[in-house]
């Protein structure tokens, strides 16, 4: 019998992990936006000294997860699994990065949702009494993405009016079953929601009905009311998934106007940076999930969080087919009490 199953998708966790350090790096372009302050390590170049944008993306995402270990206080014999995964063909980032540290490895694919992913994976097995610690982290890259989607910058494609830029970033979350928060104390699992939109570049709409229903399921599950939050954020709807997702939800009974937001809205200054729609890409929740959500959270200037990475789970091969591009999104609470 599932004992700590809430309703259709929720889990709350009887003995809820907390976080004990997190890590953030960016590239430059995200280092001259709003969030400059909250990040651990600003990058000069996109490419970090390595020959190409997938090493350099490999790089980032390494050196953020060795960061997390270190700052935490412990080594990387000590953490029993790592999670993580990013936007490229079978997770390159992720398993470069993996063959250096030498930790056990589960590789996730989520697309922009992976954050989410690998912090519901990494906390339930804590909870579990699995392990005592994990490190949960993904990473994605403007141009490494550029090329596997779309075009490579070479070809100086012009972006439509509806497109987001792609995170250059990681960001790594230590969790251990010991410490004094913040917790994760409630898991959402996503189901995949495809309501027909074909436009690769249009991320934000196609990715807003998941998020609605991951959320309203949420509220569903564990009973909490839009006030017992200070914050949810999704991970990369940008400012038209994002309208899309506030009024579907105001539907559904639940008015989250007063404490929503979204981190590809947050992480540039779309009018000064142009970003048109704002940022994308796993390396988005990543990093300001990592670096000014926790913070805050840290600073006790939030008390309870809904964290809902989004994602689109399209492929270039499925797009030139003619395909549809599913959307899927996972909410984890982090509250500083149990």
């Amino acid at each position: 019998m599932a004992q700590k199953k809430l309703g259709k998708q929720t889990v709350k966790l009887e003995n809820p992990p907390s976080i004990i350090s997190t890590y953030c790096i960016v590239g430059p372009k995200e280092g001259e936006g709003p969030l400059k302050d909250y990040f651990d390590l600003i990058l000069e170049d996109d490419l970090w000294g390595e020959e190409s944008w997938e090493k350099s993306e490999s790089k980032i995402q390494n050196e953020t997860i060795r960061s997390a270990i270190s700052d935490a206080k412990i080594t990387e014999n000590d953490v029993d699994y790592l999670f993580a995964g990013d936007l490229l063909n079978q997770i390159i980032s992720s398993a470069y990065s993996a063959r250096q540290l030498q930790i056990p490895f589960f590789g996730l694919y989520g697309a922009c949702s992976t954050m989410s992913e690998s912090l519901s994976l990494g906390a339930m097995i804590v909870d579990g009494g699995y392990a005592d610690y994990t490190v949960c982290a993904t990473s994605s890259h403007f141009s490494s993405a550029e090329r596997q989607y779309r075009y490579p910058l070479e070809h100086g494609n012009q972006r439509t009016p509806t497109a987001q830029w792609t995170v250059t970033g990681a960001g790594a979350v230590v969790l251990s079953s010991n410490g004094n928060g913040p917790y994760v104390t409630h898991v959402t699992t996503g189901k995949v929601i495809d309501l027909g939109i074909k436009d690769a570049n249009n991320m934000g709409p196609a990715m807003a009905p998941a998020a609605v229903d991951t959320i309203v399921q949420h509220f569903k599950d564990t009973g909490f009311r839009v006030k017992d939050y200070d914050l949810i954020i999704t991970g990369d709807l940008g400012i038209l998934g994002a309208e899309i997702a506030e009024e579907l939800i105001a539907k559904e009974g639940y008015d989250i106007s007063q404490i929503y937001t979204d981190c590809g809205i947050e992480i540039f200054d779309n009018e000064k940076q142009d970003t048109h729609l704002g940022g994308s890409g796993c390396g988005c929740s990543a990093s300001v999930f990592a670096g000014y959500v926790f913070k805050e959270i840290k600073a006790r200037n939030l008390n309870r969080v809904l964290l809902v990475s989004t994602g689109a789970l399209h492929s270039p091969v499925g797009i030139q087919q003619g395909e549809t591009i599913p959307g899927i999104a996972h909410a984890i609470t982090i509250s500083n009490s149990k």
